[in-house]
């Protein structure tokens, strides 16, 4: 029947979306914790956030290479290489830098992650690659929901975890990211990914002719500077509550409750575009973002860090799912690897900006100046969004 999924794209979807949580735990603890130990560790206060910035440019360095990589070798080749070498082997030399209290190899560490990071944001396409037309929004959205667990269980890492090693307590939970890297290897070992069809393969545009065209910009735009709000604030976040007095477990909640808001409107939001449509979806991304950045600049209560976050993740959902679905609609099978890579490239240059300037633009704009800074960003993902409805408006017109 049209429209019904077979076992294998169920399968490879549950592989790619627990992937995606072992992954996301990773990247939640260095989020929540990576920024705190920076500042113990660092001999300059400014360098706090260094160790997060590091994991973006990892990630920013890789990214093209590991889709060229994958165009070459597949998919799965490629995410166990990523799992190993940087989810294992980041996860072991940070933490040797907690262990050494080096702070240079910390940074190391979290770089290595940012590689496991640049593999594993290609799960979301991967899981248009295993999935029928009709499935492939939903199939995206999925896989995105893996991140569910990471709400949970990343915040719980970089918090409890610190139990393990009582002696050493910060590099429990990167030993635990270790462990859990080798967990995904295994997983991926038993991914298959069809290989698309010879002549769908052999349509190849040059990017001069794919990068100027207006829906791939505004996949581009709402993807990447959509991402680039949600890192540097969420960066932000757990320095700013803890200079507004509020402990590690407190901050682990709002963290928490960040992630979830980040994943779990995934089970819905494949089906929220089938719906309504992905424009009415990038726009309610938007105002979501918006009314964040209200509320954090309103005050700096438990109540305002934890609304405003919540809020920015389920934003950050809309802008990103949206953006990578219509990304998926504006390149052939022979364009996704070069497409798919400098869309990540670009994305992630923005996101290694704003994680590495969150701790510098905190300190002299304070939490309500840095929020409000984020207006500008809005402003151009509204036009984007507005020229993406108009372009919609016109299409019967072109048909």
């Amino acid at each position: 029947m049209p429209g019904q999924t077979t076992p294998r794209e169920r399968a490879n979807v549950l592989i790619l979306a627990l992937g995606q949580a072992l992954f996301l735990i990773a990247a939640v603890t260095v989020m929540t914790l990576s920024g705190v130990v920076g500042e113990r560790l660092a001999s300059d206060p400014s360098l706090a956030t260094l160790p997060v910035a590091a994991m973006m440019i990892g990630t920013l360095v890789i990214t093209l290479p590991a889709s060229l990589f994958m165009k070459r070798f597949g998919r799965r080749t490629g995410f166990l290489l990523g799992a190993g070498v940087g989810g294992f082997g980041g996860a072991a030399i940070a933490a040797v830098g907690v262990f050494a209290e080096a702070f240079w190899i910390f940074v190391l560490g979290n770089l290595l992650l940012g590689a496991y990071q640049a593999f594993a944001m290609y799960y979301r396409f991967a899981a248009a690659d295993v999935a029928s037309d009709a499935f492939r929004p939903r199939a995206i959205s999925l896989v995105m929901a893996g991140g569910v667990a990471a709400a949970f269980l990343g915040p719980w890492n970089a918090h409890h975890a610190q139990a393990l090693l009582p002696q050493t307590p910060e590099a429990g939970p990167y030993l635990l990211l270790g462990a859990l890297a080798l967990l995904a290897m295994l997983l991926l070992a038993w991914l298959r990914v069809p290989a698309p069809p010879a002549a769908e393969r052999a349509i190849s545009r040059p990017l001069r002719e794919i990068m100027p065209r207006g829906r791939f910009v505004v996949a581009l735009t709402t993807a990447a500077l959509g991402y680039a709000v949600m890192i540097l604030l969420m960066t932000a976040t757990p320095l700013a509550m803890r200079q507004a007095g509020f402990d590690m477990g407190q901050v682990a909640l709002v963290m928490q409750w960040h992630v979830l808001g980040m994943f779990a409107p995934s089970f819905v939001t494949g089906h929220l575009i089938t719906r309504f449509g992905l424009t009415r979806v990038l726009a309610m991304g938007n105002a979501l973002v918006l009314f964040s950045v209200a509320i954090a600049a309103h005050g700096e209560t438990l109540a305002h860090f934890w609304l405003a976050l919540f809020l920015l993740g389920v934003g950050w959902n809309f802008l990103f799912i949206g953006g990578s679905t219509l990304l998926t609609t504006t390149h052939t099978a022979g364009e996704k690897g070069k497409v798919q890579g400098v869309n990540d490239l670009t994305v992630f240059t923005l996101v290694a900006a704003g994680s590495l300037l969150a701790g510098a633009l905190l300190r002299p704009l304070g939490w309500d100046g840095l929020n409000l800074a984020m207006l500008p960003v809005i402003a151009v993902l509204t036009v984007a969004i507005l020229w993406l409805w108009r372009d919609d408006a016109h299409a019967p017109e072109r048909a």
